[in-house]
């Protein structure tokens, strides 16, 4: 059992770190501020070869896999999380299209999301419809021509920003089997986006999609008619990890910050480090961290050799964005009031982190995925 990277992996995480401290850390608090990211954000992802982390190279990818994926996705996370949701997007969609696209379909897009040219958004949530998303609504119907969709989806992150989408529509009957995902570009005609307001993350560009009979062709279909659904949730194995490193992430950064701290605060004629009420938390809190990341890890490492990894993914996914705000709200306390003011990078942190706990599938959602797993569907809720 190795418990270590390997000389090419250490070398993609110094890249991306060496990348994250120079062109993502200095803009964070900017793009918190403003709610946007930089002009050009997407484009150098893509020139780092973020975005094509996971795509095969024939299509313009590094063709790396899902441990991969992660590390890049945890250096990211340190410096911003925001910044973290073009990669693992690119890599949830990217994986998808590889996985269910035709070649034709493979070769037309996945290029330009390697290249950070199309950022790209998975449009499943709809106002109704977000734990329970085979109960989705918007419909698509058969034209002569293809498909029109008329309906709404909420809740997109990078809705606002993305020029692709892979938009789920209801084509057959109720549940799963009914729906079908097609891969549709977001300036078309009769799509509405109104950016959302948020608490945290507020540079990924949260959005409520609104289609006013939207036409799609046949070969914007991915997967096949009815095969929506399944494909996506595969998906949501690999995603789901992503994002338990990148809470698991960005929570030791925040550790990492608050122990600076509790090193040279001095109180009572010691450094605040020394007084147990300070220090134990912190180690408390960095313990759970820890365990948080190796499980996360495991999952993309399983995943990677070809292994069953749905209950890890979901195990994390349910942990890791739980520990992570428990851990950056301790880290705020150890700063006291320096931590409290909006001017401070941990209050930033702090909400940031609660996204997280939604994004993919809450706890809940992910804890009766598990449930499932272990106990069989039918001793399961």
């Amino acid at each position: 059992m190795d418990f270590g990277f390997t000389d090419e992996q250490r070398a993609l995480a110094d890249k991306v770190r060496a990348f994250a401290e120079e062109r993502i850390a200095p803009g964070a608090a900017r793009h918190d501020r403003d709610g946007t990211f930089m002009p050009g954000f997407f484009t150098e992802l893509g020139r780092a070869g973020l975005t094509g982390l996971g795509i095969p190279a024939e299509h313009g990818g590094s063709g790396l896999g899902a441990v991969e994926v992660g590390i890049a996705v945890e250096e990211l996370a340190k410096a911003e999380v925001t910044a973290c949701y073009p990669v693992l997007n690119a890599a949830l969609i990217g994986g998808i299209i590889d996985r269910s696209g035709t070649e034709e379909q493979k070769a037309a897009w996945l290029p330009a999301v390697a290249e950070g040219q199309s950022v790209v958004a998975l449009v499943l949530t709809e106002p109704e419809h977000g734990t329970d998303a085979a109960a989705i609504g918007l419909r698509a119907e058969r034209a002569d021509d293809g498909w029109v969709l008329t309906g709404t989806k909420t809740s997109i992150m990078l809705g606002f920003h993305a020029t692709h989408g892979l938009v789920f529509a209801r084509t057959g009957d109720d549940g799963a089997r009914g729906v079908t995902a097609f891969y549709l570009p977001l300036d078309r005609a009769g799509i509405e986006r109104e950016r959302l307001r948020d608490l945290g993350a507020r540079a990924g560009g949260r959005a409520t999609l609104e289609f006013d009979h939207v036409t799609a062709a046949d070969d914007e279909v991915v997967g096949g008619e009815g095969e929506g659904f399944v494909g996506v949730m595969r998906g949501f194995d690999h995603s789901r990890a992503l994002i338990a490193v990148m809470a698991a992430a960005s929570a030791q950064a925040a550790l990492d910050d608050a122990m600076a701290f509790a090193r040279e605060r001095t109180a009572f004629g010691k450094t605040i480090g020394q007084h147990q009420g300070v220090a134990f938390p912190l180690v408390e809190h960095a313990t759970r961290v820890h365990a948080a990341r190796l499980l996360a890890y495991e999952a993309l490492w399983r995943k990677d050799a070809g292994l069953e990894h749905r209950v890890e993914a979901n195990m994390a996914k349910w942990w890791a964005p739980r520990v992570g705000v428990e851990a950056t709200h301790q880290a705020l306390l150890t700063f006291g009031h320096r931590g409290w003011s909006d001017e401070h990078p941990i209050s930033r942190r702090m909400r940031d982190a609660i996204g997280p706990e939604i994004a993919d599938g809450t706890e809940n959602a992910t804890k009766l995925v598990v449930a499932r797993q272990l106990l069989g569907r039918e001793h399961a809720p």
